[in-house]
């Protein structure tokens, strides 16, 4: 068991998680801007990146380069220097650094040498969008980036189906079609958010069901970087993965059920019910329409 009090004896070194914006500047709070001032180093996934942020609040402190191609090679390096009563400050490019990001390694690192490790709140693109989603913020499941290949993807979403928590992932401007096409296959018709350069001035929301989202994303051009918001399975699941809400009603009840409770049209329903029980459409809609 390792206990640490962050501020007892602060002429020790320490390792200063900083988040910064992930759009607009403003963002950045006091706290983060004194700690990137008063830093020996601050240890950055892009430097150049970086280096626009210091230039912009006109912040002098060294850099040097911490990614996901050097992390492992810079850090025992950066630890010694914590070990000789440094302060170094993280950071990513934009937001929570080990979120999705570089840091998670040396954070372990630094808490296995017994060392301070301060994390400071700020700007976290996720949670931005799933407050601004609508759908329910009590409890959500934050997975980041899905895989690329459509078989993993999928695989990984089937795992996730049950899930009653808000779904958080991130999503590149260039795999959101797809994404949003596995997301409907896999998880069904759901209420989705999308959510596209926060904080920015181009900000926007999409919200609908992910057939509307779909239809959204093959009528527009797609620009900036995603957070999805995925409504949470919440037919009343029982906890036995064995079991499923809908194993006792019949086809037609099936589809009624979507129709009165969920307020969706025949179509969708008959669509959404074929996906729950892994049936052709087809076979849905014959029994559904010879009632």
């Amino acid at each position: 068991m390792k206990i640490q009090k962050s501020f007892e004896d602060e002429t020790k070194g320490a390792l200063y998680v900083v988040p910064t914006p992930i759009g607009n500047l403003e963002d950045i709070t006091y706290r983060a801007l004194n700690i990137l001032r008063s830093a020996d180093l601050i240890a950055a996934e892009d430097t150049r990146n970086t280096k626009k942020l210091l230039n912009h609040f006109e912040i002098p402190t060294s850099l040097i380069s911490y990614h996901d191609h050097n992390k492992l090679a810079r850090e025992d390096q950066l630890l010694d220097r914590i070990d000789n009563g440094e302060l170094i400050a993280l950071v990513s490019d934009a937001g929570m650094p080990a979120i999705s990001d570089p840091g998670y390694e040396i954070v372990q690192a630094a808490i296995d040498r017994n060392q301070r490790v301060v994390v400071l709140p700020g700007a976290n693109a996720a949670l931005c969008g799933l407050v601004g989603s609508g759908l329910p913020a009590g409890e959500f499941y934050f997975y980041g980036f899905l895989p690329r290949k459509k078989k993993d993807k999928a695989e990984e979403l089937n795992r996730l189906k049950r899930v009653r928590a808000s779904l958080l992932f991130y999503e590149s401007p260039y795999r959101i079609k797809d994404t949003l096409k596995a997301i409907h296959e896999q998880l069904g018709i759901r209420r989705v958010t999308i959510a596209r350069e926060l904080t920015k001035r181009f900000e926007e929301y999409v919200r609908g069901t992910s057939e509307e989202l779909i239809s959204w994303a093959e009528e527009n051009e797609i620009r900036g970087e995603f957070v999805i918001v995925v409504e949470g399975q919440n037919d009343g699941a029982e906890d036995d993965e064995d079991s499923v809400w809908w194993e006792d009603l019949t086809i037609v009840e099936h589809v009624d059920h979507y129709i009165v409770e969920k307020g969706l049209s025949n179509k969708e329903a008959v669509k959404q019910a074929a996906v729950d029980r892994s049936i052709p459409k087809r076979d849905v809609y014959q029994h559904y329409h010879i009632k």
